[in-house]
């Protein structure tokens, strides 16, 4: 089985006055695992649907391989498909639920034995060829699902939240083993989730949709690291949201006031629309929970922000502490620590220290807000 490039151009979806997806190009190369991910309405399973054929662009190009695909019928593009509810035959056994696809292809019966056994084989289900779908649990039959959508060796799987059904537990196994048996095929998959860590756990990129478009496009570390809106900020990972004045640009970088009172220098650039830096402006500064740190207050140095821990959340192998910025309206922010650390270092009430890693603040035009 090898993975074949798929390629969108300037695809636009309009249902009579509203439009559902405008001017999206990717590449996806052959072998690559890229996620589709974005809120419910953004676009991604419509997106999904037109690459699959079962919905048709109202303008644009959808290419596989060398083949223009853009209005050909599902059943002549040779791409694989799972669905979040299995989709199987429920009066057909397991074995001829995952053999229907090589029978519409009068593949002979030999070899649909043979490669039946191996897809099941493939997803460890190779006892199971005799029972009925009814007889399995929901990992199993997604198991089979996918048996059925590889068994004719299709060089590209499109993937529409197949484990947004499952529990929590049984969804992140399925994960890595979905990932795990991507790469050893090779197959390319094209995977619609609004899960972000589900999109974090298994892809080689992720596209980020918003209203239609794709807003951002990268690898996971990317996207973590170096959100480009806020919207993807916001979208992908915890993150905390201030909103700042900037006060100039020294050597040490941006200069912005946090709360009417602290300053903090900034060493990164400021995202989002192009404005004129001037004293005065507001802006929005971004910052993951992790890279905040506490500190007894008076001991933080210059830049510490004042604050007052509001509540303590043991997580297992991280501890979550809410701290209020003191005089300031708003959500608190959101502090992540390891949970190896003294549990009782700050407690509901405690007066404290914020710190923030210069190197780890986003700043975003204010005009670009969290949406």
């Amino acid at each position: 089985m090898k993975g074949e490039r798929v390629t969108v151009r300037e695809i636009l979806k309009r249902y009579g006055s509203v439009t559902a997806v405008e001017d999206v190009s990717v590449d996806v190369e052959a072998g690559e695992f890229l996620s589709l991910l974005g809120p419910s309405g953004s676009g991604k399973t419509t997106l999904l649907m037109m690459i699959a054929g079962f919905d048709l662009p109202t303008a644009g190009l959808i290419e596989i391989g060398a083949r223009d695909l853009t209005y050909v019928a599902p059943n002549k593009r040779n791409v694989g498909m799972v669905f979040q509810k299995y989709a199987l035959f429920p009066h057909m056994s397991v074995h001829d639920n995952v053999a229907f696809p090589l029978r519409m292809r009068k593949i002979d019966r030999a070899q649909i034995a043979r490669r039946v056994g191996d897809a099941l084989a493939m997803v460890q289900l190779d006892a199971y060829g005799d029972r009925m779908p009814t007889q399995l649990s929901g990992g199993q039959q997604q198991r089979v699902a996918l048996a059925r959508a590889l068994v004719f060796e299709p060089p590209v799987l499109l993937m529409d939240e197949p484990l947004g059904a499952l529990d929590k537990k049984l969804r992140e196994q399925l994960q890595i083993e979905i990932k795990t048996l991507q790469q050893r095929l090779g197959v390319t998959v094209i995977y619609v989730t609004h899960d972000q860590e589900e999109a974090l756990t298994m892809s080689d990129r992720i596209a980020v949709m918003n209203d239609g478009h794709i807003v951002q496009i990268g690898s996971p570390a990317d996207l973590y690291s170096e959100p480009a809106s806020p919207f993807v900020a916001d979208f992908i990972g915890k993150m905390n949201f201030l909103s700042v004045e900037y006060l100039g640009s020294e050597k040490a970088g941006h200069q912005i006031r946090v709360a009417d009172a602290s300053t903090l220098s900034v060493t990164r650039s400021v995202n989002g629309r192009a404005v004129e830096l001037s004293p005065g402006l507001s802006l929005q500064a971004a910052i993951r929970p992790e890279n905040i740190s506490l500190a007894a207050r008076g001991s933080g140095g210059p830049h510490a922000i004042a604050g007052t821990v509001d509540t303590s959340i043991y997580l297992g192998t991280h501890q979550i502490l809410l701290v209020n910025i003191d005089g300031r309206n708003g959500p608190p922010l959101h502090i992540q620590t390891s949970a190896s650390r003294d549990l009782s270092a700050f407690a509901r009430g405690d007066a404290v220290d914020i710190l923030f890693q210069a190197d780890s603040i986003h700043l975003f035009s204010g005009k670009d807000g969290v949406q």
